[in-house]
C-alpha cells in the first residue's frame, strides 16, 4: 500500500481511504454503525466476564447469609459454648458480608462505567467528534473500579478460607 491510501489487487487498484493520522476511517460501503459496533466489541466482551464475577459474588454474598440465618434460627439450642462460638462466626460472617457487598458494588460500577465507555465510542462515531481522552478516561476509571472489586473479593475469600478449620484427625484422617 502507497502512501496516497492505494492497495493494489490482482493488478486492480482500489481507493482506501486514510485519515491525516494514518488509520483507515469507513466509507461509503461501510456504515458509521458498522463502524461504532466494531469499536464496541472488546468493551462488551468485558462487560459479558464481569457479569460472570457478579454472578460468582452474589453466589458467595447469599451463602454467607444463608449461614448467618441458619445460626439465627438454631440461637435458641445453643448452650453457651456453642454461643460464644457462635457469635464469633457471626462477626466473621459480618465481614466476609461487608467484603461481599463491596466486590460486588464496585464490580457493578465497574460495569456501568463500561457501558458509558460503549456510549460514549457511539457518539463519538455518530457525531464525529473527538472523545479518545474521555472514552479512555473512563476504560481507566473502570478498570479501578474493577480491580478494587476483585481485591475485596480475594478478602473475602481469604477470610472464608482462614476461618474454615477442617478437622481432619476427627475424621481418621
Amino acid at each position: 500500500m502507497s502512501s496516497a491510501g492505494r492497495a493494489e489487487t490482482d493488478g486492480l487498484l482500489c481507493q482506501i481511504p486514510v485519515a491525516t493520522n494514518g488509520t483507515m476511517t469507513p466509507n461509503g460501503t461501510t456504515p458509521i454503525i458498522a463502524h461504532a459496533i466494531q469499536l464496541a466489541v472488546a468493551p462488551v466482551f468485558l462487560l459479558t466476564g464481569i457479569a460472570a464475577l457478579l454472578g460468582v459474588m452474589a453466589n458467595r454474598l447469599a451463602r454467607v447469609i444463608d449461614r448467618a440465618r441458619a445460626l439465627e434460627q438454631a440461637w435458641g439450642q445453643l448452650d453457651e459454648p456453642a454461643r460464644a462460638a457462635a457469635r464469633a462466626e457471626f462477626r466473621s460472617l459480618e465481614r466476609r458480608r461487608h467484603l461481599a457487598s463491596l466486590s460486588i458494588n464496585f464490580c457493578t460500577c465497574a460495569a456501568l462505567i463500561v457501558c458509558v465507555v460503549i456510549v460514549t465510542l457511539f457518539v463519538e462515531e455518530f457525531f464525529q467528534t473527538n472523545l479518545k481522552w474521555l472514552a479512555g478516561g473512563l476504560f481507566v476509571c473502570a478498570m479501578i473500579a474493577l480491580i478494587c472489586g476483585l481485591s475485596s473479593f480475594l478478602r473475602e475469600v481469604y477470610l472464608a478460607a482462614r476461618t474454615v478449620r477442617i478437622d481432619v484427625a476427627r475424621f481418621g484422617g
